[in-house]
């Protein structure tokens, strides 16, 4: 049984946080991001996998100490360490694992089967940790609903904008400052906005939260408040963090307005007064409310964490 905590987890902002860096993950507690996620992963080289698994196991009680989701990243099943590092990492300190490369439900079961194991043998409940898959092949892209939806431990799920795009043999604007490499203004790189939009729309559909893929040029605020507000208007629930400057623009962009409350508090107002007035829709600032609309406002309320009822 899934723990009922473990559903209403927000990781809207997770930094990402070396794992073979014993200094910067001592230094965390500096920064305020909504998750910490200890990679022993992409950004530990491949020489350095075991000394990244034991400077992570030995971070974790400090990470946990700092009051957030502590959920580390683990190497892929691809790589043959996987259950190394789950041994090394499962526990009360952490809530979830994150893992990249699934390609299909049926490398979710073999996770999911791996942390019952664990969680038995440490005293845990069994489904005491969830699960955040990255998606960043084609298959994964192809079969995202299929694994949003392959477990109850999955309660997030990450686009991975990197591999995806050498999965399909695809360069990155990143790759060609200043070519022509098919971006929109609206609605980012061109090749990446198929595969992003399915996994929101799979997450979605899977009622899981989904992360959009790190934002690599960590000195250009500009270029990740616009790939943050794309990521949220397509359906995202938050972006991963690579370097802590981007924390503040991400928390920002996957936060509310005041306006935005506002106007949502009024839509629900507006809708309140017409179906005592035994009325359908109602206009509020030359717009017709109708049900699609005051939806809209309860979610947006809902991500606040505002009371309905107030």
């Amino acid at each position: 049984m899934l723990s009922a905590k473990l559903s209403h987890i927000d990781l809207r902002c997770p930094l990402f946080i070396p794992g073979n860096r014993a200094d910067m993950l001592g230094k965390a507690g500096r920064y305020s991001p909504s998750a910490y996620i200890p990679d022993m992963e992409d950004s530990v080289p491949m020489a350095n996998k075991a000394e990244a698994r034991a400077v992570t196991a030995d971070a974790l009680p400090s990470l946990f100490e700092l009051g957030k989701p502590v959920v580390p990243r683990v190497n892929s099943l691809l790589t043959g360490l996987t259950e190394d590092d789950l041994e090394a990492v499962v526990g009360r300190h952490i809530v979830a694992i994150s893992i990249g490369k699934i390609r299909s439900s049926d490398d979710i079961a073999l996770v999911d089967g791996m942390l019952s194991e664990l969680e038995r043998l440490r005293g845990l409940e069994v489904g005491t940790i969830g699960m955040l898959p990255w998606l960043e092949t084609a298959s994964a892209i192809v079969k995202a609903f299929e694994i949003c939806n392959a477990s109850e431990r999955v309660r997030w799920v990450a686009f991975g904008a990197e591999d995806y795009s050498a999965d399909m043999g695809i360069s990155r604007a990143v790759d060609a400052e200043g070519g022509n490499m098919g971006t929109v203004d609206e609605y980012g790189e061109a090749s990446l906005l198929y595969a992003r939009s399915a996994v929101a729309v799979a997450a979605r559909a899977a009622d899981v939260q989904a992360l959009d893929t790190p934002y690599v040029k960590f000195r250009d605020p500009d270029g990740l408040r616009s790939e943050a507000g794309l990521a949220r208007r397509l359906g995202y629930s938050g972006k991963f963090a690579i370097h802590p400057a981007q924390v503040e623009v991400i928390e920002r962009i996957f936060s509310p307005t005041d306006a935005e409350i506002d106007r949502a508090r009024r839509v629900l107002e507006a809708a309140r007064v017409a179906e005592l007035e035994g009325r359908g829709s109602v206009s509020l600032d030359g717009e017709m409310v109708d049900a699609p609309v005051v939806a809209r406002a309860r979610n947006l309320l809902e991500r606040a964490n505002i009371d309905l009822d107030d």
